[in-house]
């Protein structure tokens, strides 16, 4: 049996992870949470912990117009909240360290029409504040790895399953509503939170070190998300590339518009290659997982 300690209390992906392994592992990993939000966890011994799991960090907001001050608190948070957390768990004794880092420090998705597909060679190069904190965080930690204590750092792409926020709550919204909706021809690689959760306790139950890049078998297409979600909650929804023009027009107009089209359409895929290892994670496919997202 292994103790984990996911500092961070009520992120989606901690709550998430917490209560896959209870169902699934419950004979190999025993998880307790703690709040990040205020000090007292300096005062928490790491000790009786075999592995931290470290999720605590500030989503992305609008990159656009942002305070100097709302920027420090970025790296506050998502930099130095990270490092030193290892470097307690790493001073403690503890053996593990695993931290959710983030297909953002890549950059974002590529323009519409665009390809952007990452390999072990592509170099991160963060395309904002946001994307830097998580980036100075990602190399930190691993600064930290030694022979008795273990840094695993998971860079995956979006996450999305029940009850998620972000860009697939936008999504399922739009699917649950359009009439129409284009059939464009991009490719994403995203990552469901099962298949997330399976991954984590085979890192944590193996001790693997390492940079990994988790995703789900299949990519997935705008377009083809939109008409998997409108079918299993049951709405009628025409996709056609008759309304591709639209996309294409709304690309070339500067600023928000042309940012929300490359984010919805745009490109931004990591090579399978990538992701395969000596255990099988990947547990839900593409169209499974919707219907569970969406159930």
């Amino acid at each position: 049996m292994k103790n984990v300690l996911i500092t961070g209390a009520n992120s989606y992906i901690g709550v998430s992870f917490e209560k896959y392994a209870a169902e699934h592992y419950s004979d190999q990993l025993s998880i307790t949470t703690i709040d990040m939000l205020d000090g007292a966890w300096r005062e928490k011994d790491f000790s009786p912990f075999d592995i931290i799991y470290h999720v605590a960090g500030i989503a992305h907001a609008d990159v656009g117009n942002v305070s100097d001050e709302l920027k420090a608190k970025y790296y506050s948070v998502n930099t130095e909240l990270a490092i030193d957390t290892a470097k307690k768990a790493k001073a403690e004794g503890v053996k593990q360290f695993v931290f959710m880092s983030s297909a953002i420090v890549y950059g974002d998705s590529a323009p519409y029409g665009k390809i952007k597909r990452i390999t072990k060679d592509t170099e991160p190069s963060p395309a904002n504040f946001y994307g830097d904190s998580k980036w100075q965080a990602d190399k930190g930690v691993r600064e930290l790895a030694g022979s008795s204590f273990i840094v695993s750092v998971l860079r995956p792409p979006m996450i999305y399953g029940k009850g998620s926020k972000g860009n697939y709550s936008t999504l399922t919204k739009l699917a649950k509503k359009l009439p129409i909706f284009p059939d464009i021809q991009n490719e994403r690689s995203m990552l469901y939170i099962e298949n997330l959760c399976e991954f984590l306790c085979h890192v944590m139950i193996k001790g693997e070190g390492g940079i990994f890049w988790p995703q789900n078998a299949e990519y997935s297409r705008t377009s083809e998300m939109v008409k998997m979600i409108a079918e299993v909650s049951g709405h009628k929804i025409y996709v056609s590339k008759a309304w591709n023009w639209v996309v294409g027009l709304a690309s070339k107009i500067p600023g928000k518009i042309n940012g929300l089209t490359d984010k919805a359409f745009g490109n931004l895929s990591y090579d399978q290659t990538l992701s395969k290892y000596d255990f099988d994670y990947q547990v839900v496919d593409l169209h499974g997982s919707i219907e569970r997202s969406e159930g």
